[in-house]
This record gives structure tokens, sequence and C-alpha cells, in this order.
């Protein structure tokens, strides 16, 4: 038998297969899954580092302090005297003896009108009274006659009787012609107009030559060497301040300072001097009567500018403004707990000092109340509170 030899097979070597467990292989799965976990926060719009990081925001820690509280009211100045000098006769206004805004003294002649009729009306005055008197020098003598007569009984007493009663009818007649004659001679005076006291002459509308009328206006004198300054408090604002003086008599005193129309202050410090008994019932104000010095009359009658009130509060709850927000005509702020987490409280002011509250109810001392960026927070967020000291913003206002 004969045989075949077989042709040798190739065979071809395989490389082993990876495994597919090892640990380089599940640190790329691993990466994955990782890398899908942050693509999926990310979804969401936050990362994980964002979302742990709480926002840093200012916050105060309040405190009570003494305080002092202006406040401001709108002030109407007046002299202590403010007199209109008006013509008490009629006629022509015959001479001017003062200039507009002058000074002048008590009994300075200022006007003076014609007096030539009034001057005619007192010598007539006079000679009726002279008249009179000689009417009843007669009736005595008369009278005197006849009574010398009864008392010889040659006429009876009747006589005696009609004699006097025209002694009395002749003296009645002298009281009225003296009278008369006064009425006479006060007419002519009052045609030479004087100063009634010591003060400033206002305008004087009219001119020498004019026609005066009975009662025309003159000119105004003024005076002012002090002035009253009135203003209207609420009554809110009157009990207060009743209530603060009563309580620390020591710290108050009635007086006051005045702001010219001009923003600056007048160098006189003022007093309060009255308040009117009863409140407006259109404004609910009351108002107040405030006496200045005036030695340089500075101030006019007329003149306007604002008086300040003090009231000092000694222990004040100090909040700044920045800090409330208003919901609803309501006023609130955000209060930090212990846990750096927000709580919207809801505060009630007493009043207002520059960049400050007063707080009446809501909030105590001590509590910590976020300063700036209270509308971006939400309640029961948390915060990291960056500490500002209340006493530097006092110092800043």
């Amino acid at each position: 038998m004969s045989f075949t030899p077989l042709k040798p097979r190739t065979y071809s070597v395989l490389k082993p297969m990876e495994n597919p467990l090892r640990p380089r292989h599940w640190a790329g799965v691993l990466a994955a899954v990782v890398a899908a976990g942050i693509s999926g926060c990310s979804v969401e719009g936050k990362s994980p580092q964002t979302a742990a990081t709480p926002d840093v925001l200012p916050v105060v820690t309040l405190k009570t302090t003494e305080q002092e509280l202006f406040h401001d009211y709108v002030a109407d100045v007046q002299a202590v005297r403010n007199v209109e000098v008006r013509a008490q006769v009629a006629g022509f206004l015959e001479h001017i003896y003062v200039d507009e805004g002058r000074p002048v003294k008590k009994g300075q002649p200022l006007f003076r009108l014609n007096a030539s009729a009034y001057q005619n009306k007192l010598n007539q005055a006079q000679a009726a009274l002279t008249g009179a008197q000689a009417q009843a020098a007669a009736a005595r003598v008369e009278r005197d006659r006849v009574k010398l007569l009864v008392d010889k009984n040659v006429i009876t007493k009747t006589e005696l009787a009609l004699a006097t009663s025209k002694v009395q009818d002749a003296e009645a007649r002298v009281a009225e012609a003296r009278a008369s004659e006064a009425a006479a001679r006060l007419h002519l005076n009052y045609t030479l107009i004087r100063a009634p006291f010591d003060g400033i002459i206002d305008r004087i509308p009219l001119k020498m030559g004019s026609l005066v009328e009975e009662g025309t206006l003159l000119t105004t004198v003024s005076d002012l060497h002090q002035v009253y300054a009135y203003f209207k408090v609420g009554e809110s604002e009157y009990l207060e301040y009743v209530k603060s003086r009563q309580l620390h008599p020591e710290r108050h005193s009635d007086s006051v300072r005045l702001t010219l129309a001009n923003g600056t202050l007048y160098p006189q410090a003022g007093r309060i001097e009255t308040t009117e008994s009863e409140f407006d019932p259109n404004t609910g104000s009351l108002a107040f009567r405030a006496r200045f010095e005036n030695p340089k009359r500075m101030l006019k009658h007329g003149a306007s500018g604002r008086i300040r009130l003090t009231n000092t509060l000694p222990a004040a709850l100090l909040l700044p403004q920045k800090a409330v927000f208003e919901i609803q005509d309501k006023n609130y702020v955000y209060v930090v707990d212990k846990a750096n987490t927000v709580h919207m409280r809801n505060i009630t002011p007493q009043t207002r000092t520059g960049d400050f509250y007063v707080v009446k109810a809501g909030l105590q001392p001590g509590e910590q109340v976020v300063y700036e960026g209270a509308a971006s927070l939400k309640n029961g967020q948390r915060i990291m509170p960056r500490p500002v000291a209340l006493d530097s913003l006092l110092a800043a206002q």
C-alpha cells in the first residue's frame, strides 16, 4: 500500500481576549457614570458646588441707644406787633415824612393831611363853647338875683326854681359845646399821623396829593425786635412731645431752632411759649407759638422757615431703612437665626430719623437682620452673614 503524505496545517495564533472585568475598564465606566451625573445636575441649573455655597450678605446686630429725634415743621414768621396805619379822617395827603423800610420811633410823624378844614371846625367849636359859657354865666347871675328877691319875699319861690333850671340848661349847653370843641380838636390832631410804636415802615401805597378817605391804609408798622413763629404739630407727635417732657423733664426744654428758607440755621434759638387749646378738625393738628429774638432785624413779618423740635429717647431701637421692605403696605425684615437661616418678620416703626427707623414693635435688641440684599432672599434660606457695625452706619449718616 502506498500512503499519501498529509499537508501540514497552518494555525493562526489568536491573541488572548482582554478580560472585561479588569480594573482599568471599571475606572472608565465609573468616569462615564460620574460625567453623566454631573451632566444631569447641570440640567437642573446648579452645580453641586454652587448649591452648597450660601450667599454672603451684610447683617447688622440691633441694639438700643440714646437717640435724639428731630421733627421739622413749616413755620409762619410774624412780628410781635404788626399794625396797619389807617387814616382816621378824610383829606388830601399833604406830606410824607418817612420812607419805606425805614425804622421809626414811637410818636414820630409819618404823614400829614390837609388840616385847614379841621382847623376851621375847631375855631367854630371854640366860639360855640365861648358863647355857651357866657349864657351859663348870665343864667347864674339871674338865678342869684332871683334868689335874693325870694329871700326878701318879693317874689315867689317858683321863680327861683325856674331860674335854677335855666342855669342847668345853660351848663348842659356848655358841656355840649366843650365836647364839640374836643372832637374838633381830635379830628385836627388826626391829620398828623404818628408812629404807634418803635418799628419798621412797610410799603407806602399812596403819594403826596392823593385823596385819602377815612379808613384808607397808609402803611404798616412792624415791631421786629422779636418775632413769633407759628407751626402746626400732628396729634400723635404732640402726645409724644408731652410724654417725653413729663417722663424726662431734665432732658427736654422748650428750646427750638429755626431753619430759614435758604436752608441756613437761624443763629438765635427760640422758645415755645404756648399752644392752641383745640386741634384743627380738618387737619388734626395743633398750633404752637415760639418766640425768637431778632436783634439784627433779619427776620421779617410774613417770612417762612422750618421749626425743628427735638425729643431724646434714652433707649431707642434703631433699624436701618435699607433692611426694610414693604409688602401690601406692611414693613418686613429678614431676621437671621443662630443657624444662619433667614425668617421674614413684620415690624412696626415708631418714627424715622435720618436713614433709620425707631422700632416700636417686632424686633428685640441683639437680633440680627439682613442689611442689604433682601430682595433676592426667600423665607427659610441659609446665608453666610457678613457683620456690619451699627455704629459705623450711624456715623455715616
